[in-house]
């Protein structure tokens, strides 16, 4: 099918009216979709690039650190190829495929991933928000990066959990539909939001901030002058208890 259009509208059609006014065209519904298709290959990583993008400057205002934000829009992305790679494996390479009732290898319908894509990021941006703002507060309140990460996660962990089970078993429920495109968004999503709240919100995301330590809520003097001020939960800014040194020249 991806071969056949090009060379009819391009080669096959061109030939046949050649020396003629006529204009030849490729249409119904097999066409329709490879054009959608290709629209969707080459547009979604550009859209990609620009949530991701408009998420890292949102995450750096607020929070006000360089690798704050470099980390929140690196572990979303983890979590979004996750769930394209369980996709991928049980519909195009068969892996698990009879289990949940899909016989052979199925092909990827092009809208699934943009609509994926749309869907965990926007949960794992929630999941994000809500963990690093009881981490800030602390961090605000304490001084103390690693001692206020440990208490974020002591507060929030059970409430990540139990929204992330809710989603993750409203999702599986579409996995025993009968239609193959809603198959592969119930999967994907299900596994994308077991993975992000379990393996990146509550593992990885403390790690990296613990390991980061105070140089996570760094950002430079000059930057800082330029971005505007922002809370998510509407209280203004502040610089943390005992500190003087969060932002450098």
């Amino acid at each position: 099918m991806c071969r056949t259009r090009p060379r009819l509208r391009d080669e096959v059609l061109p030939r046949a009216a050649r020396g003629t006014d006529a204009h030849g065209y490729v249409t119904g519904t097999t066409a329709a979709q490879v054009d959608f298709l290709d629209i969707v290959a080459a547009r979604l990583p550009l859209i990609i690039a620009v949530v991701v993008g408009l998420a890292f400057l949102v995450i750096l205002i607020v929070f006000r650190g360089v690798l704050v934000a470099v980390k929140a829009a690196v572990l979303n992305v983890l979590s979004i190829a996750a769930s394209y790679g369980v996709v991928v494996a049980v519909f195009q390479w068969g892996w698990g495929g009879p289990a949940l009732g899909v016989s052979g290898t199925v092909p990827i319908e092009s809208y699934v991933p943009m609509m994926m894509f749309a869907i965990i990021f926007g949960l794992s941006m929630d999941y994000e928000i809500f963990l690093l703002s009881r981490v800030h507060e602390a961090w605000l309140r304490t001084g103390d990066a690693k001692a206020s990460v440990a208490h974020a996660l002591e507060i929030t962990a059970r409430e990540i959990t139990c929204a992330a089970l809710i989603m993750v078993s409203v999702f599986a429920a579409f996995i025993v539909s009968d239609t193959i495109v809603v198959e592969m968004l119930g999967l994907g999503l299900a596994v994308s939001v077991l993975i992000d709240a379990t393996v990146v919100r509550l593992l990885l995301v403390p790690a990296v901030l613990t390991l980061l330590g105070r140089s996570a809520w760094w950002t430079p003097h000059w930057l800082d002058r330029l971005l505007p001020r922002l809370s998510p939960e509407g209280t203004a800014d502040a610089e943390p208890a005992g500190n003087t040194v969060r932002r450098e020249h």
